[in-house]
């Protein structure tokens, strides 16, 4: 029932300086996609919440376990994600206890997410709610590679 609202709050994530190689459009779209797959197969293992306040959807999250390339089980926030009214209300912050609580219902000591380099309002947000960088993800775009790298095939 919420498919449209968390497909809607899904393109909030690629209006940000993206790097050249990403396009807002790829963004949005892999993170709707990813959610709308979680709610029609539910797991203990993945998990999506929408988050509403007078009826109005405001945010949503996007759980997943996961095991890092350490061989450590961890949880880990696919998707959070407000409306532009709810930005700065405490909604992200609320989604962000969930996502906390999700994972020590699961047994979990470690909560990640990815942010883009340029997200610098987010990544503010994140350090300000106990995250910090743990690795680096460099990428290099090849100008004479035979395929995008954006999906755009042309």
């Amino acid at each position: 029932a919420d498919a449209d609202a968390v497909t809607l709050l899904a393109r909030r994530l690629g209006a940000i300086t993206l790097p050249p190689w990403r396009s807002p459009d790829e963004i949005s779209t892999a993170d709707a996609r990813e959610m709308l797959a979680a709610v029609s197969a539910p797991s203990n293992e993945n998990e999506v919440l929408v988050a509403e306040r007078d009826g109005q959807t405001v945010g949503c999250l996007h759980m997943l376990t996961m095991t890092d390339f350490f061989g450590r089980p961890h949880a880990h926030i696919s998707v959070i994600a407000t409306s532009e009214a709810a930005e700065g209300t405490g909604v992200g912050r609320a989604l962000l206890a969930h996502a906390d609580g999700w994972a020590r219902d699961r047994g979990m000591a470690l909560v990640t997410l990815n942010v883009f380099a340029g997200n610098t309002r987010a990544r503010r947000f994140y350090e300000s709610a106990g995250f910090a960088p743990e690795t680096l993800k460099y990428a290099k775009q090849l100008e004479d590679a035979t395929s995008p790298l954006s999906g755009d095939p042309s």
